[in-house]
């Protein structure tokens, strides 16, 4: 779907500090699973989701939860399903409620189409899941997904995702489908017109409503990050993050990472502007109404595949990919203080980077957890601590 760019080094300024450590964390996943996605529930239970293929040369989706040491059994959310195997269009689980539970995933309808379809489930118990249900209105042979989700209201849960109504032909639309407790959808709705048509969405709830990153489009190929919040009934309109100016005639399958706490928000994202590929984070402190000046969290040759989490103490810990040497790539993460200072890199793992998958980040509780991919194996998972 996308051919990485040449890439030249980027840096960042840091102060003496104690650096991040990473520490390998054993989990459920069984040999040949991938597309990890973590989320985080409110009594600190940290969701690991995942596809892995099953003795029938099939695929389930799967998830268990981690809370202290400990895993919980593995939990079928849907089998024998055409799931869209791609890293970048990973499923995810999230808990809405103490007895609320929500997934969404995509599928082909075979492996040489081009379409795709969001589908999803729902749980009362975590454990029993509800007959898949397709998440939009248009059923037409085109893709529909790169999808993010939030619960956003009493007994509702927000979908954020992408349609192409014309192919590679016509533009892409940013949507939005509201869903009740049941799965069922409520309201469908168009938030822009034209964004990029391959990198994923991020949403989260900050203090004032829904806030939504993601890579943006213009009629010049300009493919910077942008927001759009939802607040007292109404959509804002788009806003860019940073004025990176990337003019990139291509989709580059890499999007922005967002997590919110209150009125705190940070998002990390990767451009590739001005021939310097480089992955930026910023923060906000009113529900992204305004942002900081970028940091640079990347210290050479990024690839980008953030991921972005909130700590205690208001700072962020960012992950991303970036290259080791010809042949390796390097899983790398590292704190950014409230304050704006990039702390010393840690190297979480190496591998070939189409096998690294997209890693992701989840902070639950009082512990930060990354997942990411290994061929030929099952996930790899780790604690990340100071």
């Amino acid at each position: 779907m996308f051919v990485p760019l040449a890439l030249i080094p980027a840096t960042a300024q840091t102060q003496s500090a104690q650096k991040l450590t990473s520490k390998p964390l054993q989990n459920p996943t069984a040999t040949g699973s991938l597309q990890p996605h973590w989320s985080a529930a409110a009594d600190g239970t940290a969701v690991l989701s995942w596809i892995e293929p099953t003795k029938d040369n099939s695929f389930a989706l799967r998830y268990a939860t981690l809370k202290g040491s400990v895993w919980s059994d593995v939990h079928t959310v849907a089998d024998h399903r055409h799931f869209f195997r791609h890293p970048a269009e990973a499923p995810e689980v999230i808990q809405t409620t103490d007895k609320k539970w929500m997934a969404h995933w995509v599928e082909m309808p075979s492996e040489t189409s081009e379409a795709e379809f969001l589908y999803v489930s729902s749980s009362a118990d975590g454990v029993h899941w509800t007959a898949p249900l397709m998440a939009h209105k248009d059923r037409s042979q085109v893709e529909h997904g790169l999808a993010s989700m939030v619960e956003s209201g009493t007994g509702e849960s927000s979908l954020i995702w992408l349609e192409m109504p014309k192919g590679e032909d016509g533009p892409t639309y940013l949507m939005r489908t509201v869903l009740d407790a049941s799965g069922k959808e409520v309201k469908e709705e168009r938030l822009d017109l034209d964004v990029c048509s391959c990198c994923p969405t991020a949403v989260v709830k900050t203090a004032k409503g829904l806030l939504i990153a993601y890579r943006d489009h213009t009629p010049a190929d300009i493919r910077d990050i942008s927001v759009i919040s939802f607040e007292n009934g109404q959509w804002s309109q788009p806003k860019n993050v940073h004025a990176d100016n990337w003019k990139i005639n291509a989709c580059p399958t890499n999007a922005a990472a967002i997590a919110a706490k209150g009125s705190h928000v940070a998002i990390a994202w990767y451009t590739g502007a001005q021939n310097s590929p480089k992955v930026e984070m910023v923060f906000s402190e009113d529900s992204g109404s305004t942002f900081s000046k970028p940091v640079v969290v990347s210290t050479g040759h990024a690839f980008g595949y953030t991921s972005l989490v909130l700590d205690e103490d208001g700072g962020a810990i960012v992950s991303w990919l970036e290259r080791k040497n010809d042949e390796l790539t390097s899983v790398l993460a590292r704190k950014i203080t409230a304050s704006g200072v990039a702390q010393p890199v840690v190297e979480v793992a190496q591998g070939e980077q189409q096998g690294l998958g997209y890693p992701r980040l989840v902070h639950a509780g009082n512990s930060t957890f990354i997942a990411w991919g290994k061929p030929g194996s099952k996930l790899q998972t780790a604690a990340l601590q100071n």
